[in-house]
């Protein structure tokens, strides 16, 4: 269940490092931004966690077909860190940009909230390093699931 190379493993570290990365945003939202309800601090919680898991079920992906070409596990990590977190600032700019204006002041390059996709990039790297070397990737994952 645990081995390499094994799909269930990616996902479990992807899970694990994520929620770790959420419970950071979770414990420490209130020191940077004391009006942050509980609401979007389990969110975040449980954004990262989803973020970790969709970048360890990626892992199966090494090969794109419209372009004939590999992916390889840094690109694909910061691809769907990235892209998941764009779709957030897509969804919730301005709650994101209250947060930047309370930590930073207005008019500075820090207050936009696409930084967070740049966020999303590091986190989804780190993830897909990790359930690279723990789990493996490729069409290899997915067949250590039918045995």
């Amino acid at each position: 269940m645990f081995g390499n190379p094994s799909l269930f493993t990616r996902v479990a570290v992807g899970k694990g490092i994520g929620f770790a990365f959420g419970l950071i945003g979770f414990i420490f939202l209130p020191a940077f931004w004391p009006e942050a309800d509980w609401q979007i601090r389990w969110g975040i919680l449980l954004w990262y966690t989803t973020v970790g898991a969709f970048v360890g079920i990626f892992g199966v992906v090494t090969w794109y077909p419209m372009l004939k070409m590999s992916i390889s596990w840094w690109f694909r990590g910061l691809w769907i860190g990235g892209w998941m977190n764009f779709v957030l600032v897509f969804f919730a700019y301005e709650p994101m940009e209250q947060m930047l204006l309370s930590m930073f002041e207005a008019g500075s390059i820090w207050t936009s909230p696409f930084w967070f996709v740049v966020e999303g990039a590091i986190i989804g790297l780190i993830v897909d390093c990790a359930a690279t070397r723990l789990g493996g990737e490729g069409k290899a994952t997915a067949d250590a699931v039918n045995q």
